[in-house]
């Protein structure tokens, strides 16, 4: 019996289709930008997707992709506010961050307007053309912010290939962030929203950091992956006598109300 055989009581709704614009943005230095014809050609050979009808030029582009339309607009300047550097400072996934974007000059939003896929496709598919920008272009990384995510190039391009396993790209998709105190290891999610689901934490917990980490990652691939909406009260486990605990309390680390696991 398989891990996600044995999570109890878990519901899981037919999710609906979501129509509000998601989008992330690819940063680039040295004046460097994509250019639209290589991307739809990486698009098509690389992810065999069938490209509709395209409007503008590398600046700004309008295209079709099974019917969700996608928009990209690049922008030669870097993006306003200080969210990047902020994000930079805590990308504990890119630790040399802050020195490789110093002076980067231009970035291109990248858009997946209203649409009548799931979330989950329309993620996939946002995660399909970032790649292709990636790909076919000198791009240093992605930043998403409203996950407060920062991916450089080459972790992401990585990372993306799971798609093709038709798994779950937990960390381009949702920001884990981690404390270390002497009262233990806690994690936090950042992102689960977009989902529709409740943000998830684990306070203190006494397993390693790497254990938690895992743990917490595994769950969020489960609960997007299969449109799961866990209840306070309930329990899931890793056998059928283990039963972790699930409370909707009061954000520890995330605004809001959030689901602590109790491991």
């Amino acid at each position: 019996m398989g891990l996600f055989d044995i999570f109890k009581k878990a519901e899981q709704p037919k999710e609906a289709q979501h129509d509000k614009t998601i989008l992330a943005m690819v940063l680039f230095k040295n004046g460097e930008k994509p250019a639209i014809n290589s991307v739809l050609n990486h698009l098509k050979n690389s992810w065999s997707l069938k490209v509709g009808e395209v409007e503008g030029k590398d600046e700004t582009s309008v295209f079709k992709i099974e019917d969700e339309m996608i928009a990209l607009a690049y922008l030669p300047a870097p993006i306003p506010g200080d969210e990047v550097t902020n994000a930079a400072r805590y990308a504990y996934n890119w630790q040399t961050a802050m020195e490789d974007l110093k002076g980067y000059d231009g970035h291109c939003i990248v858009s997946i307007l209203s649409g009548k896929k799931t979330t989950v496709e329309r993620f996939k598919l946002l995660s399909k053309v970032l790649s292709s920008i990636l790909t076919s272009s000198n791009a240093v990384g992605v930043y998403k912010g409203t996950q407060s995510l920062l991916i450089s190039k080459d972790q992401y391009l990585e990372m993306v290939e799971t798609l093709r396993a038709n798994k779950i790209p937990v960390n381009l998709w949702i920001y884990i962030g981690a404390r270390k105190s002497d009262a233990g290891n806690s994690f936090y999610t950042y992102g689960l929203s977009e989902f529709g689901k409740q943000e998830m934490e684990v306070v203190n917990s006494k397993l390693s950091f790497d254990d938690v980490y895992v743990f917490l990652a595994t769950i969020c691939a489960y609960v997007i992956g299969g449109d799961i909406t866990f209840k306070s009260g309930e329990t899931l486990g890793y056998t059928n006598d283990q039963k972790i605990k699930i409370t909707s309390s009061k954000g520890v680390f995330v605004g809001g109300n959030s689901l602590k696991l109790e491991i």
